[in-house]
This record gives structure tokens, sequence and C-alpha cells, in this order.
């Protein structure tokens, strides 16, 4: 699935070692609040190209669109939060969710590529990065 890496500038940087104690929750709250955006643009694109052109009448069960979600907010080893957007396993008919949105993705053998996920990740970041420096300002100025 798709990766984004979004890296902050030194001002930024700045301002956040200036909340302290409190920069976990706003962390968590800001990411939450950039992972919607993400998430609301992929799952709009996802919608845009299941069953459309295909050569044959569309098997969409809806059971794709569905499963996609968005975890909490987690930290890793290195320190980082980190959210992430994908889809639930298993499906029910014992196939993988990750595999059919990868076909729908990049396509296959007789099956033209129908990408959503590139397109989210490029059309949402502009409105990522100021939804979550919006996000961050109101938290910042709460404390």
């Amino acid at each position: 699935m798709g990766k984004v890496d979004i890296k902050m500038p030194d001002e930024f940087l700045e301002r956040i070692s200036k909340v302290g104690s409190d920069f976990d929750s706003i962390a968590e709250t800001v990411l939450e609040t950039g992972g919607e955006v993400v998430f609301a643009r992929t799952k709009s694109n996802l919608s845009a190209v299941i069953g459309k052109g295909t050569k044959y009448e569309s098997r969409s069960t809806g059971e794709l669109e569905s499963a996609l979600g968005m975890t909490t907010v987690k930290m890793d080893k290195q320190g980082n939060h980190n959210i992430k957007i994908g889809f639930a396993e298993p499906r029910s008919d014992g196939d993988s969710n990750a595999k059919i949105a990868n076909i729908i993705e990049y396509g296959k053998h007789g099956q033209l590529a129908k990408p959503f996920l590139k397109p989210a990740k490029r059309a949402s970041k502009n409105e990522c990065i100021t939804a979550m420096q919006n996000k961050f300002e109101e938290e910042v100025d709460k404390r």
C-alpha cells in the first residue's frame, strides 16, 4: 500500500518543543486531523473507480469500500507518531482486500489500472498540511 512521509519544518519543530509534556496529545490530535483529510480523499477516489469502465458487468459488493479505514495514532520504535489508512482483513470470500486494492490501483492482465491511492496522496497533500497546521495552532493556543 502507499506510504506518506511528511517532513516537518524547523520552525514547526521549535514550536512543538515549547508545548512540553502536552506534545503527545497534540501530535495525536494533529495527525488525526490530517488523516481524516487523506482518508476522505482516498474513500472518494476509491468510490469513483470501483466498477467503472469495466469490460464486463461489475461484481463489486461494496466490501472493499467498507473495509477502508484509519488506525488510531501509534508511536513506533523510533518515537515517531504514525497514523495509517488501509484495508481491514479478511474479506468474507476469503480473498485479501489489500490484493484487490492493489489490482485496482495497478491493474492486471486484461484489467486497466484505476489509481486511487496515488492521486489521493497527491491531491490531499496541501489540504492535509494546512489542516494539520491549523489544528496545531488551535491546540497550542489552548494551552
